[in-house]
């Protein structure tokens, strides 16, 4: 089904929800042009220096990682529930052993207006230019966090994207709403 422009506050809370449960998939190109897929369960969509934004994290050790920095961008590919298994499957994956894509059902579309591949199958996508990045220091962090989301060090980069665009099906509203 075609996606049409929209304002990126519009499915918020349908977005937080697929965050918090099965995860989004964070589309991006290697140097070779080859479309990766990592699925994100920690995020944050907003409004930063005045301009609507993600916030991702990603560990240096991800493949992703490398796509991202060579590129400067990536879309956030907003799942249905239906696609939860494709999110384990890029989730428990890495690009370097396995076609991502092929692995887990879903086919990579060229993005209009970024470097990035979406995932045509995800009724909502964003797509974004990093305009920031910096490194979680650990000696910053609450205890809580370091022991729990760092146990084995891996500390994530944080990227700052601005969203060129946000496209949505017709019926992405009911789409990421059902169970």
């Amino acid at each position: 089904m075609p996606k049409t422009r929209t304002e990126p506050t519009v499915h918020h809370d349908a977005v937080i929800r697929a965050l918090t449960s099965h995860g989004l998939l964070l589309g991006s190109y290697d140097a070779g042009g080859r479309p990766n897929a990592m699925t994100i369960g920690w995020g944050s969509i907003g409004s930063i220096w005045g301009l609507p934004m993600w916030i991702v994290l990603v560990r240096p050790s991800r493949y992703t990682f490398e796509c991202i920095e060579h590129n400067g961008c990536f879309t956030v590919n907003v799942p249905t529930e239906a696609l939860s298994m494709a999110c384990a499957t890029c989730g428990s994956l890495s690009v370097r052993d396995a076609d991502k894509f092929e692995k887990a059902g879903i086919n990579p579309e060229a993005a209009r207006n970024v470097l990035a591949p979406i995932v045509a199958e995800c009724p909502l996508i964003y797509e974004c230019q990093v305009v920031h990045s910096n490194d979680v220091l650990p000696a910053k962090l609450a205890d809580e966090i370091l022991g729990g989301a760092y146990v084995d060090g891996d500390f994530h980069r944080v990227y700052y994207a601005r969203i060129l665009a946000t496209r949505a099906e017709p019926d992405a509203a009911e789409r990421l709403s059902a169970p």
